[in-house]
């Protein structure tokens, strides 16, 4: 199954709120998000976004798209050269040219160097979202934009106007870089009006008094004025009929049901995928569903469907090892992620592997999954969950120098400096000075030791 990682990398607020008296504007406390780690997902979301990418020209060169476990239907960037999309938005999406419009209006903020400041010596808020659905709803649940704005008074209604705007120029400079674009790659832009019809059925749910919505008290033009912008301009692009390429289609309705299967409750993923479906995404999702009930018997019932209609498939296969392993049969799950990780070479199936090798307790498995976990860590090291694996086969075999370094790199990737400096230090003691372990270990060291002086002075 996917995999929740909780990463320290700091995200943007969800939205920004109106205050009453004491301030302009606040942002939620930024905080570690639980990145949602899946190599199906991550090879869909990177194959469509590259075309994209590559129109937006070399400065975006190398940008990845994210994906987080939060339900609300938003993508933000928040600093560097990452995307983060809601696994919300995955789920809500009709088809993938609705993500790829997503994708091309956050591009435009990276590529326009937008940062929101909450005002001189504030904070940057750490990100812009493309769902920081009316600024102003604070004040309008509690009696309209107007005396929301009264409350503030005239000095601190001139400088949210100010905010405001600056915002709404960000948004719309965004939308006319993204629909560049697709215009650029070739890729329809139809996706992309629908999709803010979608945000404007949001807007309508979330504000009672949509119609008399102040369109000057939103931090992002108004849903409807967007749409009806960008359909203008891409009416008159090329790419407007392109077609979605049909098996990039069909990969993204899987992980769309995937996705569906492992973040929503079970009985609402089989009210959207109900039995009478015999399709490979209902199968999917119904599969997800089963495994994440307990029910492993009818979880590999599903999963077997799937392999029916493609007996190598990789991503089925590792499904088909997943709910072996956790359902306590790892020696059975060693075959089917052995090929899933022959076929893919995907480090996150790797590391997925190397766990059922060192879950069947045969010694005769450790030196493989070895090999497989040090490969898994050098091809992405930013997997707590691997080096957590790798640990434990350090230790086994009484490597525990090793075996902290490891410790102290899933720490160091969780966010603990206290646990991953006490690990570093262990491993310096017992890995050879100016190796390249003892180096990683030493720059653990340093960076974990910087993190809790900071973390001493806030």
């Amino acid at each position: 199954m996917p995999r929740l990682v909780v990463l320290m990398r700091r995200a943007t607020p969800r939205a920004a709120l109106l205050l009453a008296l004491a301030s302009l504007v606040a942002a939620q406390p930024a905080a570690a998000q639980s990145v949602l780690r899946d190599a199906e997902t991550e090879a869909v979301l990177a194959d469509i976004s590259r075309p994209i990418i590559a129109a937006a020209g070399p400065s975006v060169a190398g940008t990845k798209v994210v994906l987080l476990q939060d339900k609300e239907i938003n993508a933000f960037v928040a600093g560097g050269q990452i995307i983060y999309v809601h696994s919300g938005l995955i789920t809500a999406a009709d088809n993938a040219n609705q993500v790829q419009g997503v994708i091309a209006h956050e591009l435009g903020h990276i590529t326009g160097g937008h940062i929101i400041r909450f005002g001189e010596g504030a904070k940057a808020a750490g990100g812009i979202s493309i769902l920081s659905l009316l600024l102003g709803a604070a004040a309008i649940a509690a009696g309209g934009a107007e005396a929301g704005m009264g409350i503030l008074g005239a000095g601190q209604q001139a400088a949210m106007s100010k905010f405001l705007s600056f915002s709404r120029t960000q948004e719309s400079s965004a939308d006319a870089a993204g629909a560049s674009f697709l215009t650029k790659a070739g890729i329809s832009g139809k996706g992309s009006v629908a999709f803010f019809q979608k945000l404007r059925q949001q807007e309508y749910r979330l504000s009672s008094s949509y119609a008399n919505t102040d369109p000057y008290a939103q931090t992002h033009p108004m849903s409807a004025d967007r749409a009806e912008m960008l359909e203008g301009v891409y009416r008159k692009s090329a790419a407007w009929d392109a077609k979605t390429d049909p098996q990039l289609e069909a990969r993204f309705q899987r992980v769309k049901a995937k996705l569906a299967g492992f973040v929503d409750d079970p009985t609402t993923t089989m009210r959207k995928y109900p039995t009478t479906d015999n399709s490979v995404p209902a199968h999917y999702a119904r599969a997800y569903a089963w495994h994440k009930s307990a029910y492993p018997e009818r979880a590999l019932t599903e999963v077997n469907a799937l392999l029916a209609t493609a007996p190598h498939d990789p991503y089925f296969l590792e499904l088909k090892g997943q709910v072996l392993l956790e359902s306590g049969k790892p020696a059975e799950a060693v075959a089917p992620l052995r090929e899933a990780v022959q076929r893919t070479n995907a480090p996150l199936i790797a590391a997925t592997f190397g766990h059922a090798l060192i879950a069947t307790e045969d010694t005769r498995n450790f030196v493989e999954a070895q090999k497989v976990l040090r490969t898994a860590v050098q091809r992405d090291e930013d997997n707590p969950f691997a080096w957590y694996q790798l640990g434990i086969v350090y230790a086994q075999e009484g490597d525990i120098a090793r075996a902290a370094l490891a410790t102290a790199m899933r720490y160091n990737l969780q966010g603990n400096p206290r646990m991953a400096l006490g690990q570093a230090e262990t491993a310096l003691r017992g890995i050879p000075e100016g190796t390249p372990d003892y180096l990683r270990a030493e720059d653990i060291a340093i960076a974990s030791r910087a993190e809790i002086a900071t973390q001493k002075k806030r």
